[in-house]
């Protein structure tokens, strides 16, 4: 893909699934990448698998904390000389069940991680960087920020405003920086676990395409997005879902 050899991406949420996917993926289209996650040990073995130093530098912390966000793009910089690209895939869902039952401590937990720290990572790039030399910004939605999902609402709520700040920041931040986003259904990641397990063939059965979705799906999406093909799109949310919306799943 054009423009991404010799590009500098953040990524969020980066030690394991969907985030690991997207860096790896960057990594093989030639560019540099910043990964983040809470655990040192598993933000480690990444770096490692993305090939060593050489080509990624791992920053523990929590992706709300505006000390470790500062501290990240700061080491983007200082360590391969620019941040041109930025993926927000940070997510949490700690609970299940109706709205009704909902504690609203955890529902700003979730709003707070999913929604205001993606905002929160694009004001600290643009500060470091984006704001004077341009790039690109994709953020990690769902699907169930874009119809109902029963059980999980408020992980949906908080990625229906990750989709609405999508489309206000490519407003804002345009033509210098695109700003788009993937709207993926379910992958098969250890998040997702629960959406999943003991009945994959069973939910793969309501996918157009037969199957459940793999890292490797988004990765290459997110990488288009980020890449200069993608050069007139902008305040977009692709959906990578495997044909399920089409026949009114989630």
């Amino acid at each position: 893909m054009r423009g991404l050899d010799g590009k500098t991406a953040v990524v969020t949420g980066a030690s394991r699934g969907i985030g690991l996917g997207i860096a790896r993926r960057l990594v093989e289209e030639g560019a540099r990448v910043v990964v983040t996650a809470r655990k040192p040990e598993a933000l480690a073995e990444a770096v490692a698998e993305l090939g060593g130093d050489e080509h990624a530098l791992g920053i523990a912390g929590h992706a709300a904390d505006a000390g470790h966000q500062a501290a990240v793009v700061a080491a983007a910089v200082d360590t391969f000389g620019s941040l041109d690209l930025l993926v927000n895939n940070t997510g949490i869902n700690p609970v299940l069940g109706p709205l009704m039952d909902l504690d609203l401590d955890a529902a700003r937990k979730i709003v707070d991680v999913n929604s205001l720290a993606a905002l929160a990572w694009v004001q600290a790039a643009h500060g470091a960087w984006l704001g004077e030399h341009g790039g690109a910004v994709v953020n990690v939605s769902s699907v169930s920020g874009v119809r109902p999902a029963p059980g999980i609402d408020m992980y949906g709520a908080s990625k229906a405003m990750l989709i609405s700040l999508t489309e206000s920041l490519a407003v804002e931040l345009g033509p210098m920086i695109r700003v788009n986003a993937v709207a993926p259904a379910v992958v098969k990641t250890k998040f997702a676990t629960a959406l999943y397990e003991g009945r994959e063939e069973e939910v793969s059965a309501s996918y157009p395409l037969g199957r459940l979705g793999q890292p490797e799906d988004v990765a290459a999406a997110v990488a288009f997005l980020l890449s200069e093909d993608a050069g007139w799109i902008t305040g977009q949310t692709l959906v990578l879902d495997g044909g399920v919306l089409l026949r009114g799943g989630a």
